[in-house]
């Protein structure tokens, strides 16, 4: 017979097997632009209850959760051997996060993490934490994975423990479970993060789309994104960093933004979505924008539809830290399927599938933002306009069991 403990193990296995193989459906209400699914694709409930629980009676006899899992988020996103590859941030209940690996068949649903977290080597600076990378299949056959590195400054006095600076550590793998550390990428900016390598060489250099800021929190007067050039990639450093993508004043990115994944390359420009940061009475609210840039001069916004992408929805602005949409992992696919993953509110993972036909008309046929309260008003004025002669649906009411056209 088996013991209560042996009961509770095999509970903990039926329900994250139950959990994960559960086919997600998607939310046929969309936009014109992109789809989203109803479940989340990964959860800290994903994460194997063997990484969690020791499993020895003996050591265990209450069956404790040893290490426990806060989030799984910001994930970075890759194809890799037939399969959607997610490199997901994974929190700890101590604040530390560290990146796990799930994969899935079809890029919607059955997210299972691979044996063993990553083990990421450190420099000679050992990061005090690890998070966001963005996996980039780099034209000189590496697959790289740029992250934000994280550590105590040490000129903070010794009362604020909070005081910290981040920067981009840089790592290659050619199979994603062997990792190279590389030295992290050295810019003239006091803070670096949201750090992304572009997949091709650009004048044989390495370019990387970075987000100078002043301190820790605050973009500062470094904010935007910003756009350099490295000779190597073993020891990178970027001299100049000319910003591509600025703030603006009462936009959802007045406050800060940055690249997302990598950008798409279509045969219109190349297609980029980031993320935008104002602040409410309620805290910073987080949601995701989109442009384009020149084919041949990436520093050239060519294309920029005004307001967001993407923002929180339903259930998704509740959580750890509330109100936020985050992506750093996009995939594309040979037939312009478009898999986006972001993370809602600090806790969990999402999915959200297009194609580089919806996406660049998006970007490229969507009105800018105007600037103004009366900008925006004239281009509701206009599209009016434009629809009149052109079939409208009849509106029918259902008052009190009767039927009423309008």
């Amino acid at each position: 017979m088996k013991t209560n403990f042996e009961q509770r193990i095999t509970q903990l296995a039926q329900n994250q097997e139950r959990l994960i193989t559960t086919p997600n459906q998607k939310i046929e209400e969309g936009n014109g632009i992109f789809n989203r699914y109803k479940n989340p694709v990964l959860t800290s409930a994903h994460i194997p209850y063997n990484w969690r629980y020791d499993l020895n009676p003996l050591t265990n006899p209450f069956l404790i959760e040893r290490f426990g899992i806060n989030a799984v988020l910001n994930s970075g996103a890759i194809k890799w051997k037939g399969k959607y590859i997610l490199m997901a941030r994974v929190e700890g209940n101590d604040r530390k996060s560290f990146f796990a690996i799930a994969e899935s068949s079809n890029g919607i649903d059955n997210f299972r993490f691979w044996d063993y977290p990553v083990v990421m080597p450190e420099t000679d600076e050992p990061d005090t934490n690890v998070y966001d990378i963005r996996l980039v299949e780099h034209e000189d056959g590496w697959i790289y994975g740029l992250f934000c590195t994280e550590r105590r400054d040490k000129s903070a006095p010794e009362g604020d423990q909070s005081a910290a600076i981040a920067q981009c550590g840089i790592a290659r793998t050619k199979n994603l479970i062997d990792w190279e550390r590389l030295a992290d990428l050295k810019t003239k900016s006091p803070q670096q993060r949201n750090v992304v390598l572009h997949p091709e060489f650009v004048n044989g250099k390495y370019a990387f789309y970075t987000r100078p800021q002043d301190s820790f929190i605050e973009a500062g007067k470094g904010g935007g994104i910003g756009f350099g050039l490295s000779a190597s990639i073993e020891n990178a450093v970027v001299d100049k960093e000319t910003v591509i993508d600025k703030k603006v004043y009462h936009t959802v990115y007045e406050a800060k933004n940055g690249q997302g994944p990598a950008p798409i390359k279509t045969d219109k420009g190349w297609l980029h979505l980031a993320h935008g940061v104002r602040n409410t009475a309620a805290g910073l609210r987080y949601v995701l924008y989109m442009f384009m840039t020149d084919l041949n001069d990436l520093t050239k916004v060519i294309h920029k539809p005004g307001g967001y992408f993407l923002a929180p929805d339903n259930e998704e602005r509740v959580g750890d830290v509330s109100n936020v949409a985050f992506c750093n992992g996009w995939i594309a696919e040979d037939d312009g399927s478009v898999y986006i993953y972001y993370a809602s509110s600090d806790t969990r993972m999402h999915v959200a599938t297009s194609t580089i036909q919806q996406l660049v008309d998006y970007v490229t046929m969507n009105p800018e933002d105007g600037l103004r309260s009366a900008s925006s008003v004239q281009t509701i004025v206009d599209i009016i306009d434009k629809n009149k002669g052109f079939f409208q649906a009849p509106i029918t009411v259902d008052l009190k069991g009767e039927s009423t056209h309008l």
